[in-house]
């Protein structure tokens, strides 16, 4: 592998993961002296790394637990039991500092240029206020609040003030078409549900208020509905039924927030799978769980500090918005923004890092893909002293946006590619600010987290291809399922396969390095001839193409076996003749076998993706195959399936 970036010796010895290290070193006699042997450590005794690590980024137990884990198996481990705290407390501990108060806690930014700044202590009181309203309106522990909004303060507010109540918050965002929402909002039965009148997407305004109404009308458990008036400050509601603007319903005589103490494991959030093979599930987070797995990669893999300014582009759908609201607790200043990436040009959100100072910019691996093809590079365009670090996720980085990084955006910086899910409203392989950073890898598994490849019969494999497991159990485990009683379909979704064993669902390896490289979902594995491809590996070769914006390929079963088919998506004037199908071929033949080469090159205007912008084989293999797509209501682009309907390219 190319090593495109190394930390230098200031860096690592200034890092948290090198102050954790000391710390463990002193204080377990341990003669730690790199991450590798740090993560080493980490798994062989979890007890002991868990524990000095809530030690370290300062969790604040209201009660302290009786033991660091009882019943340690999977499903069924309990960390930290007896003790109680609080998630929202934690986010705003800075507020009480007077030092502290005066800095800022939050930039929002709108892709119509509207700006919007709130200090440590002006968000403690916002919190207190909306906090007022919900107590109000009814809402006490272990109550949903369901919120149906963009990525702006008021949405962070209200989870703050939900969670400090013991209460439980819930989210997505409102470009999920109706269907979307009740599959999700639906099975939880919110007591308030939080939206907008509008929100704006790539220079159009987009009304919401008619979904609001169709939401209060098919979710009966719903008794008060917020708005925040996004579009407008004048909107009218008046017709709305239970509905009061989001100023009316706070209350601003309280500066302060009550938090709740709750046990270890009581639910924070309630997260929800893609739904694109069934209903949603809905993944039950603890307090104690997401705060302390947060803090982690947050302080050790991503190396923030209280100087710091974070940004993730991101919706209030995706778990990458949780994580990057709990950089509070750290200290650092959180940038959120709304809107379209590339409104009104590709370069927005560089030129909002310049103009914020933004120190670690997180972003999906098809956003740095599409800023290449733009032809967009901050290297000669834009000054970013202050960034240090690039997260990506959402799918695997591709070799060559490793490359457009280092070329074209800033040579000294840390490129994160991370991974892990939903489900674990975390990452099981991660960056690491003392690592280097080697061309197409993520840098590491993440601490505490006992990840192994493994074969189909569960043999652990080191450089060979296989399902990405979890050997033991990890605090930020989900609790459960919602209105699964007996954990039956969350042992079928994780625990099925190799019993006693977390599978997650991806397809990698772990590298000589000790990296990771994710090949794909495992359930969009092909299988052509009986040898397993992962869909990365395809895509990697074929958006090198200079014609190819991106693809997706699935395995069709033809003639007793699978062959590979290809569908691109091509630029404007670009055509698929056969001579760009033979330049796509050779580029895949070229550089990996000819196993991965597709029987078949398509083209098609659009590729279907979910909300938070994923591509979905799955869906796609099923419409090839004429079977139904479970829930068309996932996909931001619901339409772009019948590109892939009865091909007549396809048919026997």
């Amino acid at each position: 592998m190319t090593q495109l970036w190394t930390p230098d010796e200031s860096r690592i010895q200034s890092s948290n993961l090198h102050t954790f290290i000391q710390s463990v070193n002193e204080s377990n006699v341990q003669q730690l002296t790199d991450y590798h042997s740090l993560y080493d450590w980490s798994v062989s005794d979890r007890y002991a790394f868990w524990e000095n690590l809530a030690k370290f980024v300062d969790i604040q137990f209201h009660t302290l637990p009786s033991a660091i884990c009882n019943h340690d198996q999977m499903p069924g481990a309990e960390w930290f039991p007896d003790s109680t705290l609080n998630y929202a407390e934690h986010m705003l501990r800075h507020g009480k500092d007077a030092e502290k108060a005066t800095k800022d806690a939050l930039v929002f930014r709108r892709e119509d240029g509207h700006r919007t700044t709130l200090s440590c202590g002006e968000l403690t009181k916002a919190v207190a206020a909306a906090q007022a309203g919900l107590k109000a309106a009814g809402v006490s522990k272990g109550d949903r609040v369901a919120a149906f909004m963009p990525n702006c303060p008021e949405t962070l507010i209200m989870m703050l003030a939900t969670t400090a109540l013991g209460a439980i918050w819930s989210s997505c965002s409102p470009d999920f078409g109706i269907q979307g929402v009740l599959d999700r909002f639906g099975q939880i039965t919110p007591k308030v549900l939080l939206s907008i009148d509008g929100y704006f997407y790539n220079g159009k305004p987009i009304q919401c208020l008619e979904k609001v109404q169709s939401l209060q009308a098919q979710i009966p458990s719903i008794e008060q509905t917020v708005i925040v008036p996004f579009l407008s400050g004048d909107a009218d509601i008046s017709s709305r039924t239970s509905s009061v603007l989001y100023d009316d319903f706070i209350i601003q005589d309280i500066d302060t927030p009550e938090f709740v103490a709750v046990d270890f494991n009581h639910p924070l959030f309630i997260m929800y799978s893609s739904g694109t093979t069934g209903a949603p599930k809905c993944i039950v987070h603890g307090h104690g769980g997401t705060l302390l797995q947060h803090l982690k990669e947050l302080s050790l893999h991503t190396n923030l500090k209280p100087e710091d300014i974070i940004f993730y582009f991101s919706t209030c759908g995706w778990m990458m918005w949780n994580w990057l609201v709990s950089s509070l607790a750290l200290g650092a200043t959180v940038v959120l923004y709304d809107g379209s990436p590339f409104y009104p040009e590709p370069r927005s959100l560089i030129d909002m890092a310049e103009e914020e100072g933004i120190t670690v910019f997180g972003t999906s691996a098809k956003y740095i893909a599409a800023l290449e093809k733009a032809g967009v590079k901050p290297a000669e365009s834009h000054s970013l002293p202050r960034l240090k670090t690039i997260l990506s996720t959402g799918s695997p980085l591709l070799h060559e946006s490793f490359d457009y990084v280092y070329r074209h955006i800033k040579k000294d910086l840390c490129l994160s590619s991370i991974s892990g899910g939903t489900d674990i409203i975390s990452c099981f392989a991660l960056g690491c600010p003392a690592l280097p950073v080697n061309k197409g890898e993520i840098q590491c598994r993440g601490l505490g987290m006992d990840v192994q490849f493994v074969s189909p019969e569960g043999k652990p494999l080191l450089e060979e291809k296989g399902e990405l497991t979890c050997q033991s159990s990890f605090p930020s485990m989900p609790n459960g399922f919602w209105n699964d009683p007996e954990n039956k379909n969350y042992h079928k979704a994780y625990f099925s396969q190799f019993p006693g064993v977390w599978a997650h669902g991806d397809f990698g390896e772990l590298t000589e390095n000790k990296g990771v490289i994710i090949h794909g979902r495992a359930d969009a594995v092909l299988n052509p001839g009986g040898v397993r491809i992962g869909t990365a590996e395809i895509y990697r070769q074929v958006e090198r193409v200079e014609q190819v914006l991106e693809s997706i390929a699935i395995g069709q079963e033809w003639k007793g076996d699978i062959r590979v088919v290809l569908f691109v998506k091509l630029r404007d004037g670009a055509t698929l003749d056969d001579e760009l199908i033979h330049e796509i071929k050779k580029a895949i033949r070229d550089n990996t076998t000819p196993r991965h080469v597709p029987a078949v090159v398509l083209q098609t205007p659009d590729i279907p993706r979910t909300i938070n912008g994923k591509i979905v084989e799955l869906a796609v293999r099923d419409v090839v195959h004429d079977k139904p797509v479970a829930n068309v209501e996932a996909l931001a682009n619901p339409e772009a399936l019948e590109y892939f309907r009865k091909r007549p390219e396809l048919q026997d």
